[in-house]
């Protein structure tokens, strides 16, 4: 869920006021003597904290607590306690550059750990007995803390049944499915043994940030790397998608064009087992290292070489060999805006839909570096040149980014005019708000044809701009969740010195031009599909102090609306929706795979909250070819080829009925009985409701 939460910026602030303990340096290792300055920094410009307080100390222990063990696997009721005194006046602590109390949390975290593994070599030894009877609440929030060791062994005894049933699921033998869970048991405790004090520090100042409201974060100097790769679009390696399996760094994807595909020595599902740099170096054993110090090694400056100990599974054996590489620029080409022309009918005509696939608000600050609003812009024009009759924006899996590309990119679709007002604190106190508009420049209008937006639950913030804005306008039709996920808060990225990392701090709130936040509400759906999504836990108002919704006067600008002419666009009217959801229910009903999503949530809701050993073997009995990862969920397939993951993405239940509304509302845009809205009759400069205040 998460790629699925990405956060909406500002842009990259490059500031940090000047302090002793920050000194001039190359590359510093996160220290005790950091950590209060930083939190400092966040009190700057936070949205709504501008001290320290009781309060806010007793949420950043808490978090801190979920960051061990939020899954309450190892901590007894009682640790928590001792925990929560040990770290009391932990504001006062760091402040006086004291922070043994997060040391002394941490060892008490991995005495627990290895505790369970203690435990688990005796529970799966020659007594062990499958149990199909046992029971599990899998969600850790529906569930308290075990009291004593004995509830925590009764507790882990079940889970450990759950695992079993898991592993049974994918046709492992019970022995070999025992000493995989006493496997992972024992990988969790290296993990948490091998945990730096620089790791350690970095979690205290993510759990002080997310106790300020979920989306303000402490990104350490890795995870800032990271963060700009998913900005810019590339990155330097060899091309390869890499994740952690049983202790092994498996290729889950080879990137088109990279050095590990035009080798044409490597393969989806190979293993990497050591990794050396140049042609003289010794080679690094990485099996059971962390996934994120593999990618260290494996990264590198383009023309430099690396390489790799390969193991590969055959049929009946396996083959070890090596291969150098010589590390290029990677384009992740998969996270760019994307178009794709496929043909519907409605009414016995045939259309061309343009399908624009954009998975997230991308934005290279480098001279000419990617941005989303430049590529759309280019799409948008191809659309144009294809004769397109009406185009679909699927930002159903978008969870936000650049706000400056999420305004440019609403403006594309009418005149000139806001689009966005985003709050920001005047001075250091919280009583006084200013209200920042963010407007689209540019006249002309990019696409004037009928428009489509799909959006689920797990559409965020930049995608709830766009398709909040095209709402607020009429411009476009919203199809897909009942809701998109409801952030409707703005960060900002705020860099440390070199090796710190960044702050990302939630500085204000933004409202789409009809003058509606959408924190919490979201962007409600014109028609709705059954989504998988549609679940009570998913969604902002869920996650731990989320902050309370706000509602301005609106805003919406004359000058957006082009009535003749070049650029000239039909509003959308309540008819038109209401005739496009009488077309869409019947095949919505008619559709297997929505038929499959609502099955798959009643389960959900019957099963309730406690789930059955047994009743994960009983649904691989009923579906045999259903493969199963560890935790008995559906496996997605990662090792599918470029081509083959698109053929299934556009077999996909909501992008096919989103292009079928969309050939429907050509037909109904072409026929006599189309009526304008409602304000598109009216001369520019005579909306009843807008706000022209704004418009400077």
């Amino acid at each position: 869920m998460h790629r699925l939460i990405s956060s909406l910026l500002l842009g990259l602030l490059v500031s940090f006021t000047a302090q002793a303990q920050f000194q001039k340096a190359q590359n510093l290792d996160l220290s005790c003597v950091h950590l209060y300055p930083i939190q400092m920094k966040y009190m700057e410009k936070h949205v709504n904290f501008s001290k320290l307080s009781k309060n806010l100390e007793t949420r950043t222990i808490e978090q801190f607590v979920k960051r061990l063990d939020g899954s309450k696997l190892y901590l007894l009721d009682k640790d928590v306690k001792d925990i929560e005194r040990m770290m009391k006046n932990a504001f006062d602590k760091t402040k006086n550059k004291e922070c043994a109390s997060l040391d002394q949390a941490n060892q008490l975290f991995v005495k627990r750990v290895g505790e369970r593994v203690t435990y688990a070599k005796k529970f799966l030894g020659a007594k062990f007995k499958y149990d199909p009877k046992a029971q599990i609440q899998r969600d850790p929030q529906d569930r308290p803390r075990p009291k004593t060791l004995t509830d925590a062994n009764k507790f882990h005894e079940n889970y450990m049944q759950y695992q079993v049933a898991s592993y049974l699921a994918t046709d492992m033998k019970q022995d070999e499915a025992k000493q995989q869970i006493i496997r992972n048991y024992e990988r969790a405790l290296k993990r948490v043994q091998d945990f730096k004090t620089e790791d350690l520090f970095s979690a205290y100042l993510d759990s002080f940030a997310r106790a300020l409201d979920p989306h303000s974060s402490y990104m350490s100097a890795d995870q800032l790397e990271d963060f700009e790769i998913q900005m810019r679009l590339s990155l330097e390696g060899i091309g390869a998608t890499l994740s952690s399996q049983d202790g092994f760094t498996v290729i889950e994807q080879l990137i088109v064009g990279g050095a590990a595909d035009l080798s044409g020595k490597l393969k989806n599902k190979d293993k990497i087992i050591a990794v050396a740099q140049g042609k003289d170096a010794a080679f690094t054993n990485v099996i059971e290292m962390e996934l994120r110090d593999v990618v260290k090694l494996i990264r590198g400056p383009k023309g430099s070489e690396v390489r790799l100990k390969i193991l590969r599974k055959l049929p009946k054996d396996s083959n070890r060999f090596e291969v150098t590489l010589i590390r290029d620029q990677i384009k992740l080409d998969d996270e760019a805006a994307s178009i794709t022309y496929l043909e519907r009918e409605s009414a016995g005509q045939k259309y061309k839909i343009g399908l624009l696939n954009l998975p997230s608000f991308y934005a290279d600050n480098r001279k000419n570096g990617p941005s989303a609003a430049t590529d759309m812009k280019k799409l948008l024009a191809d659309a144009t040149t294809n004769k397109a009759d009406a185009v679909v924006l699927d930002l159903s899996n978008n969870g936000g980014g650049s706000l400056r590309d999420a305004v440019d990119i609403a403006g594309l679709f009418f005149g000139t005019g806001n689009v966005v007002k985003q709050s920001q604190r005047v001075t250091s106190e919280l009583d006084q708000m200013n209200y920042e508009t963010l407007r689209d420049t540019d006249p002309a209008v990019d696409w004037a044809g009928p428009m489509v937006v799909l959006t689920s639950r797990v559409s965020a913030s930049a995608s709830e701009i766009v398709s909040g804005t095209l709402q607020d306008y009429k411009r476009a039709i919203i199809v897909g969740g009942d809701h998109t996920f409801g952030k409707g808060t703005v960060q900002s990225v705020e860099y440390l010195p070199p090796g710190l990392g960044a702050i990302k701090t939630t500085v204000g709130m933004f409202f789409t031009s009809g003058g509606e936040s959408t924190q919490h509400r979201g962007v409600s759906g014109d028609i709705v599909f059954p989504s998988a999504y549609a679940q009570d836990d998913v969604g902002e108002k869920t996650l731990d102090y989320s902050l309370p919704p706000k509602k301005i006067k609106e805003f919406l600008s004359p000058t957006a609306y082009v009535s003749e002419g070049k650029g000239a666009w039909a509003q959308i009217n309540k008819d038109l929706i209401s005739k496009l959801k009488v077309k869409s229910q019947p095949r919505i009903d008619a559709s297997k795979d929505f038929k499959k999503i609502r099955d798959d949530l009643d389960k959900i809701k019957k099963r309730g909250k406690m789930v059955i050993v047994g009743d994960l073997l009983k649904d691989k009995e009923k579906d045999p070819k259903k493969k199963k990862n560890e935790d008995g969920e559906d496996e997605e397939n990662a090792s599918l080829s470029r081509e083959e993951r698109k053929k299934k993405y556009l077999q996909r239940a909501d992008v096919v009925e989103a292009m079928n509304i969309a050939a429907d509302m050509v037909a109904e845009m072409h026929s006599p009985s189309f009526k304008l809205g409602s304000q598109q009759s009216k001369k520019l400069g005579e909306h009843p409701t807008a706000d022209t205040s704004s418009e400077n």
